[in-house]
């Protein structure tokens, strides 16, 4: 690393070396000359084999990752054309295949092909790992799907719900970007050989007005990069709303971590669950008892910025005039890496929160019993009619005791006392232990939780995930820093 010039934190930090080595610089302009020799096996194999020989197809491939980055570099300074300064260096390397190289194309027909090559691929490793936190996800929730704990509306105590059913939620929205990632993959087609403006002039021109010959071209080196479909029309470029679509899709992974990430940290303040804390990890340099939700921060800060780029894809999209304008590429350039190296890095986090975090029984233990008295008003009312009192007198008891027992919690700081309360009172007809047993730890009033959570799982997460036993495991989770 050179310290004396900035460094992309994503890169030096926080992502994987899979989705690094995706978006580098050697990826890509090999990736262009993977598009080059397409683009010359199709027209030989066409009929031009007189303009496009063996010899030359053969000087092609062998040179094909054979690239001189310095000498492309002083060229592009030179004639300020990142492209042509490529055929220039691939040229020197191909002497006897240099006049064919880029023959009948634009720019644009490496820039794209390659740009929709790199999506393509980097969508398959955002689902990888989307998979495999859903996966740890789908474990936890089956192991905590019957510890109730309190629910929460407006972040007040409310009625209680189970760990694992709270995270079923999560996977639930998860399982809307995997639909989404599935739905995009289908839209990735290859620009394809398109010419110019999209009209394929060129072509027709090098194939003598063969337009059977031309279209087979286009859909001959799409298939020759691993594209199952091409782009019917395009300008120069291919559409820039799949752009704008991909990093809304994207982005909407960065939304559910966020959710999760969030509603970790609020648990994290309450002590009932938190993300994995390392053993010799500082939580803070001044006060050396925190446990700060380091991961689940970082998780947000992230996606915070993820989300942000979706108005700079819309903004390229709409500004892209008639067949193409060029302030398209210098965003490109930074926004698109950025949106994939922004996923992969939240999803790493993700995995390594997700397959570790820990729960509390006694803490969770303990806030439900602070709410639990106020929430089983309604059950000790039913009770006591039961024992032949009034509803209504009952009623009004209860209604003066919680009211009692809220200003105790609240402006004194001491523990929920209504219980006792009650007890006390001559007019209710159980005494503090029968109460408490009636009141219960909080498992009666989860209602459904536990059976949902089973229905979930066993209906519509593990299916899903027995459709990706390919791609489950083998992630390597651990954080750089």
């Amino acid at each position: 690393m050179n310290r004396d010039i900035y460094q992309e934190p994503l890169v030096s930090r926080y992502t994987s070396r899979e989705m690094q080595e995706l978006f580098s610089e050697r990826t890509k302009f090999e990736t262009w000359r993977r598009c080059w020799i397409a683009l010359a096996e199709a027209q030989h194999e066409l009929g031009l084999t007189d303009l496009v020989t063996p010899a030359m197809l053969d000087e092609l491939r062998a040179h094909a990752t054979d690239i001189d980055f310095e000498v492309a570099a002083a060229k592009e300074k030179e004639i300020r054309h990142d492209v042509m300064a490529h055929v220039y260096a691939y040229g020197l390397k191909c002497p006897t295949a240099e006049p064919i190289i880029h023959l009948g194309a634009t720019s644009q027909f490496v820039g794209c092909n390659t740009d929709l090559l790199l999506q393509k691929k980097g969508l398959q490793l955002v689902k990888k790992s989307l998979v495999n936190v859903i996966a740890n996800l789908a474990g936890f929730c089956r192991q905590h799907k019957d510890l109730a704990t309190l629910g929460y509306t407006h972040y007040q105590a409310a009625q209680p719900t189970t760990v694992g059913k709270r995270n079923t939620l999560y996977i639930q929205d998860l399982l809307m970007d995997l639909d989404y990632i599935e739905h995009l993959e289908s839209q990735v087609k290859a620009r394809g050989a398109k010419g110019t403006v999209g009209t394929q002039a060129t072509f027709i021109e090098l194939f003598k007005g063969d337009h059977d010959k031309v279209r087979k071209m286009d859909e001959l080196v799409a298939a020759k990069l691993g594209f199952g479909e091409v782009f019917a029309v395009t300008g120069q470029t291919y559409t820039r709303k799949l752009d704008m679509k991909t990093v809304e899709t994207l982005a909407g992974i960065g939304a559910s971590a966020h959710k999760f990430a969030v509603d970790l940290r609020l648990l994290s303040n309450l002590k009932v669950q938190e993300e994995p804390f390392e053993k010799n990890q500082v939580g803070s340099s001044a006060m050396a008892y925190k446990r700060n939700p380091m991961r689940s921060e970082r998780m947000t800060g992230l996606a915070r910025k993820l989300m942000g780029l979706v108005g700079n894809f819309g903004a390229t999209y709409a500004n892209q005039w008639f067949e193409r304008t060029l302030d398209d590429s210098a965003i490109r350039r930074m926004d698109i890496p950025q949106a994939f190296l922004l996923t992969d890095a939240i999803l790493k986090l993700f995995l390594n929160v997700s397959q570790g975090m820990v729960v509390y029984p006694k803490q969770i233990a303990r806030h439900l019993a602070q709410e639990l008295p106020f929430m089983a008003t309604e059950k000790i009312l039913m009770a006591c009619v039961e024992k032949g009192r009034s509803r209504q007198e009952m009623h009004e008891v209860v209604k003066v005791h919680s009211v009692a027992a809220g200003k105790v919690v609240k402006e004194e700081g001491m523990e929920n006392d209504l219980l006792t309360r009650l007890a006390n009172d001559p007019a209710v007809p159980f005494s503090v232990q029968e109460l408490k047993e009636l009141v219960g730890d909080g498992s009666e009033f989860v209602g459904r939780a536990p059976q949902q959570t089973d229905e979930f799982l066993d209906e519509v997460v593990m299916p899903r995930l027995a459709q990706y036993k390919d791609i489950l495991g083998g992630i390597d989770s651990a954080l750089s820093v």
